[in-house]
């Protein structure tokens, strides 16, 4: 029950701290967090990016998901801690 309320918590925190930016996360209750950037290159350029700070972030691309609609995927887990979820953000809010 710790560990299911801990990643609610991370979920949690990791919408609302992108609450407002150019961001657009698809609705999620789950540890999969996507957000859509459209364009692919663009995708790709994104997850290039966080993983230059060694974070992980996969960029999903047709024929996977429709055209038109590349994400990065966020998977979260109980093992991640809140101050990486916070590190995600401030990436993320970095490449706007």
């Amino acid at each position: 029950d710790a560990l299911r309320s801990h990643l609610q918590l991370l979920i949690e925190r990791l919408r609302s701290g992108l609450h407002g930016t150019r961001w657009q996360l698809l609705p999620s209750p789950t540890a999969i967090q996507p957000i859509i950037i459209g364009d692919n290159d663009a995708a790709l350029r994104a997850a290039a990016a966080l993983a230059e700070q060694g974070i992980w972030v996969p960029a999903i691309r047709p024929p996977t998901v429709p055209k038109g609609t590349a994400r990065l995927r966020i998977t979260l887990s109980a093992a991640h801690s809140a101050a990486q979820v916070e590190r995600l953000l401030a990436a993320l809010r970095q490449l706007q």
